[in-house]
């Protein structure tokens, strides 16, 4: 049996099929050269000449995890806290340390700082005597008043409502990532409701206001 051999184009047929796949190599090359004007010219653009995936490096990964059905222990709120805390550097400070600052003569003189880290309506309610308003979600506001006390203070304990609120600690990377050294902050994972359980002092309306409760004879 013969097989038939398969049908050339069509004399007629060529030169547009010609024309076709010219045009198509000529719009291509101009996608090209415009795709590497618009790189060379964006401020994002790739640097072509540079390796983006150079062998051997890996991404870390987080120190503090807890994995359904594994055998390792269940960290609780404060130890996951406590332990994220000290990959960025931080130091968590409990309740009785807070109180020793707060009672240091160091915090008359400007060399300890207090930052509440919640928003303009619980501050007002209520703060640590003394404390800066800072919330870390508007920052541009609290800049020009927080940054000299921070930049002059020794140390500097951050606080938001306790518990599960992270605040704190988005303000403390907030206040690092400005030139705040690393080592002069210090976070209180009680936060103001464990100060309130202690029934310490309140200042409520602005810093310094004179306004206080809870003060003891």
């Amino acid at each position: 049996m013969k097989t038939r051999p398969v049908a050339a184009f069509p004399p007629e047929v060529r030169p547009v099929a010609g024309r076709v796949l010219l045009e198509a190599l000529v719009v291509m090359g101009a996608g090209i050269a415009f795709a590497l004007a618009a790189n060379l010219v964006s401020p994002r653009g790739l640097v072509l000449t540079r390796n983006y995936f150079p062998a051997g490096i890996r991404h870390p990964v987080p120190a503090v995890t807890n994995v359904a059905g594994s055998n390792a222990p269940t960290l609780s709120p404060a130890q996951l806290l406590a332990a994220r805390l000290r990959e960025q550097g931080f130091k968590l400070i409990d309740g009785a340390q807070v109180q020793q600052l707060f009672r240091d003569p160091r915090l008359a003189q400007g060399t300890v700082v207090f930052v509440d880290a919640r928003d303009e309506e619980h501050y007002r309610e209520g703060h640590i005597p003394g404390a800066s308003e800072f919330d870390p979600y508007r920052p541009e506001k609290y800049f020009p008043a927080v940054m000299p006390l921070c930049q002059a203070a020794e140390q500097i304990v951050v606080y938001c409502n306790g518990g599960d609120c992270d605040d704190s600690e988005a303000a403390a990377l907030t206040l690092r990532d400005v030139g705040v050294a690393t080592n002069k902050l210090f976070v209180y994972g009680g936060g103001f409701t464990e100060w309130l359980t202690n029934n310490l002092p309140v200042e409520t309306g602005e810093r310094n206001s004179g306004k206080l409760r809870n003060v003891k004879p």
